[in-house]
């Protein structure tokens, strides 16, 4: 088997957040520290499908962004969490909706991918068994945004990471807290496979927006046509993704992006909002990451 050179990418959220600042540096910061725990299992040989998990779950913990601890509230003041996980070699694939009581929503998408015959599970029996499978739960004050806890400086960002490990295997997974004041039991595109977050045998996607948009357009699977149907390559592929759901929404603002890793070890990380965070590691240096446009990326 022909040995590749590992990748893993992450993002932390497109949109406005501001980047200057001790909140902003503390968010490059948990890019940072989420690349490293991704890239401690490709760096081993370790799978992608691990390293993503390992990334997002970092991000969730961190407190830094609309996702996990740093989740924003629902219209009756909860924080409720979404998401997926996909495997690019067999395309399984597991994901969460609206559950409350976890501390890492990606964590419990594995579960569902590893220990069931489904993909969704959403809503009280979805933490209920998330638990009972040995998932961390969010004891009282875990949770920021949340009446009795502190203060959060994280503002609106899912966050997501795709990965090509040493084997050519690619594999994505998302996670969120979703819009701040939607309706209880809203779920958003990062749970919902194709849309959010996808992973084949052609490239891995996560995408970052107004998650009614990118369930509209199938975004994530849209990306994997443009190349697979189209022959187009990665990049070509998610800006017509991006154009649509931009067109869709009527405006960039609304719109969003995505990060993405095609089997040859391309990456492209498009977004049509003033700013997206986001991070990527190799074999050849160390990470490097950025919020506002940047031609490294």
């Amino acid at each position: 088997m022909t040995q590749r050179s590992p990748i893993l990418a992450v993002h932390g959220g497109a949109g406005t957040a501001p980047t200057q600042g001790e909140a902003h540096a503390a968010r490059e910061r948990a890019l940072i520290a989420a690349l490293g725990a991704g890239w401690t299992v490709l760096a081993s040989g370790g799978r992608a499908l691990d390293a993503v998990e390992q990334a997002v779950a970092s991000m969730e913990r961190s407190g830094r962004f609309n996702a996990g601890r740093g989740a924003v509230v629902d219209a009756s003041g909860a924080a409720t969490l979404d998401a997926a996980i996909m495997d690019g070699a067999t395309r399984a694939a597991g994901a969460v909706g609206a559950v409350g009581r976890i501390a890492t929503a990606v964590s419990a998408a594995r579960l569902v991918m590893d220990r069931t015959h489904h993909v969704l599970l959403v809503g009280a029996a979805a933490d209920d068994f998330a638990l009972a499978a040995g998932v961390a739960p969010a004891t009282a004050g875990f949770f920021l945004n949340v009446g009795g806890g502190s203060a959060s400086e994280a503002v609106p960002g899912t966050v997501g990471a795709v990965a090509l490990d040493s084997a050519g295997q690619l594999a994505a997974a998302t996670a969120t807290g979703g819009l701040s004041g939607k309706l209880s039991g809203r779920v958003g595109d990062s749970a919902v496979v194709g849309a959010g977050t996808w992973a084949d045998a052609y490239c891995a996607v996560s995408a970052t927006g107004r998650g009614e948009f990118f369930i509209r357009t199938a975004f994530a699977h849209g990306v994997a046509c443009g190349m697979s149907g189209l022959g187009l390559p990665l990049a070509e592929a998610a800006r017509r993704a991006l154009a649509d759901v931009v067109a869709l929404a009527g405006n960039g603002a609304a719109g969003g992006g995505c990060i993405a890793v095609a089997r040859d070890g391309t990456v492209t990380m498009p977004f049509s909002t003033p700013s997206m965070y986001r991070g990527i590691v190799d074999g050849s240096g160390a990470p490097r990451v950025a919020a506002l446009p940047d031609p490294r990326f």
